[in-house]
């Protein structure tokens, strides 16, 4: 079981659907014992990765001076990583995907993240608007050896407060008690 969980929140809405199950995983969390670091990443100042490999020459320091050092180093002690956001047009939001391009800057001394999970809110019906997000969530944990602790996916969310009431909220704290 983890103790130190990093969650990657990408979604811009402060309040919304997506911070609520972002809230009740913590809740799970913070019950079982676990400490939380959380990033609100759209929130914070984060560029796209260049590709410049500066970082493989600087101990994984990037070469662009923006929010991004934080979170790097919250993951270097993370036995956990969550991934929350809301689908944007089939995909996680742009402001999560920055982020976890930017963690190539870790690729050369690696993470101890053990396991991930991924919190997602969408409008659509189903959840298989949400199947890239999980496609990619999942070749982010074979890449890096991650265990897949688990998703929840809540459908059907168009405003804010509606997921309120809903079992993906218990599913999200269940997953912060178990991860």
């Amino acid at each position: 079981m983890s103790k130190n969980i990093v969650i990657l929140s990408g979604s811009p809405r402060k309040g919304g659907n997506t911070d609520r199950l972002v809230d009740a995983f913590v809740s799970g969390a913070k019950a079982a014992g676990k400490e939380i670091a959380l990033f609100r990443v759209a929130d914070l100042k984060i560029g796209g990765c260049r590709g410049c490999c500066h970082c493989f020459k600087a101990q994984g320091v990037c070469i662009q001076k923006d929010d991004m050092p934080p979170i790097l180093d919250a993951l270097r002690k993370a036995d956990a990583l969550v991934f929350a956001s809301p689908v944007y047009y089939f995909g996680v939001t742009a402001q999560l995907k920055l982020t976890v391009d930017r963690f190539f800057a870790l690729l050369k001394e690696g993470m101890p993240v053990q396991c991930a999970a991924l919190l997602m809110t969408c409008g659509a019906d189903t959840d298989e608007a949400a199947a890239a997000s999980v496609g990619m969530f999942r070749q982010i944990c074979g890449y890096q050896k991650w265990e897949d602790a688990g998703f929840v996916i809540a459908p059907r969310l168009h405003n804010p407060g509606e997921i309120e009431g809903r079992p993906e909220l218990e599913q999200a704290k269940s997953l912060g008690g178990s991860i």
